[in-house]
């Protein structure tokens, strides 16, 4: 197995469980990590459910394009289908995330 193909599993999965909020995964991470104050930055978008989600699919799309690259070189149509998927789904996602953090931005009182 190659270390592309094993670091986009490992994101699929990790995208999956945080999506999915299996075992309360989600609900640790936005409890621990996101809802947290960085310095004199605010929490955005990513302390939201819906900023989390968006993330978490993020993380989806981003394992599966390694995936893609991984299989373009076993069977080139499903590497290049599980590419253009997961560039599509970041892509769309991106966007999601940008216009939900000026949202988020927009609406914290200064």
């Amino acid at each position: 197995m190659s270390a592309v193909l094993a670091i986009g599993l490992l994101l699929v999965v990790a995208g999956l469980v945080l999506l999915l909020n299996l075992f309360g995964a989600a609900d640790v991470v936005m409890r621990s990590v996101t809802s947290k104050s960085l310095g004199e930055l605010a929490p955005g978008f990513a302390a939201t459910r819906r900023g989390f989600r968006t993330y978490a699919v993020l993380v989806l799309a981003v394992g599966v394009l390694c995936v893609g690259l991984a299989e373009t070189a076993r069977f080139l149509p499903l590497g290049a289908a599980l590419l253009a998927v997961g560039a599509l789904v970041f892509g769309i996602g991106s966007v999601i995330a940008i216009a939900g953090e000026v949202e988020t931005y927009r609406g914290l009182k200064r």
